[in-house]
């Protein structure tokens, strides 16, 4: 059996699909669950009862986690159920030292069978702009034309599913990136091309964005952010070859990912 934490969000939703289509007995956890296990990692004794009979977790936190958790007692709940395997979702700025690794650290230094994944922008990112172009078909985003390579969650799913099943990804970091770095003007023309209608693209400043981020970011991830979708390495922009590597495909593109999600826009 294999608890996933998270999993009413955009990567948990489809690891829980993508596990219970392999055949895995899957447990899904959240802080928002209605039914079944309702866990809230920086409680970390609400986790236990979940772990009952598991062989791996996934482990993925909260924004606000850094501020108010401790994922050191949330493995320590984890190894004391037994639990020989965990995956954790990090971030590629734990890689480029844009964001700390104290949860990398929580991992790694546990005894357990670990896996880290460090996916860099998330394509669902693109959510924030769904009201906006439903309502005034514009978009608002600072550093327009800066581009990333997006990666959709369901790839990191798919890489997640793999380490958390398959032997072979023990002790490994894996930096998860879509086929292309992509701005946001060019995020909006691929909306604007499944959708069929013009959308406007209006940049913000920093401090305009810095304001919008706060209401769900801790300050430092917020400035942090701000800097990699603002003046990102090259590292950053780079293409990562691991989830072709993994999943023996390349990854899906940001249009792809649109396409599938394109009733959030309309």
């Amino acid at each position: 059996m294999i608890v996933i934490t998270g999993a009413t969000g955009n990567v948990g939703r489809p690891l829980v699909s993508t596990l219970q289509a392999a055949g895995e007995e899957v447990r899904a956890v959240s802080r928002h669950a209605a039914d079944g296990y309702r866990v809230d990692l920086t409680q970390p004794h609400t986790l236990a009862p979940a772990l009952e009979g598991a062989k791996a977790v996934f482990l993925l936190t909260a924004a606000d986690f850094l501020a108010r958790g401790n994922l050191q007692d949330v493995v320590e709940v984890v190894r004391t159920a037994g639990v020989r395997r965990v995956v954790l979702l990090s971030s590629q700025g734990v890689g480029t030292k844009r964001h700390p690794s104290i949860h990398e650290d929580a991992v790694t230094g546990s005894g357990l069978e670990w896996t880290i994944l460090r996916p860099g922008n998330f394509a669902s990112n693109a959510y924030a702009w769904a009201e906006s172009i439903r309502s005034h078909h514009v978009i608002q985003a600072p550093f327009v034309d800066v581009a990333l390579p997006a990666v959709d969650p369901a790839d990191i799913a798919d890489v997640a599913a793999a380490a958390l099943i398959e032997d072979g990804h023990a002790n490994a970091t894996y930096t998860l990136t879509g086929p292309a770095a992509v701005s946001p003007r060019q995020q909006a023309a691929a909306i604007q091309e499944v959708l069929g209608t013009p959308i406007q693209v209006t940049e913000l400043t920093r401090e305009q964005a810095r304001q919008g981020m706060l209401a769900f970011m801790p300050a430092p991830v917020v400035e942090s952010t701000l800097d990699i979708l603002g003046s990102p390495t090259p590292g950053e922009q780079e293409v990562s070859p691991d989830v072709q590597h993994i999943l023996g495909r390349a990854p899906r593109s940001f249009a792809d990912w649109v396409t599938r999600n394109a009733d959030a826009f309309r």
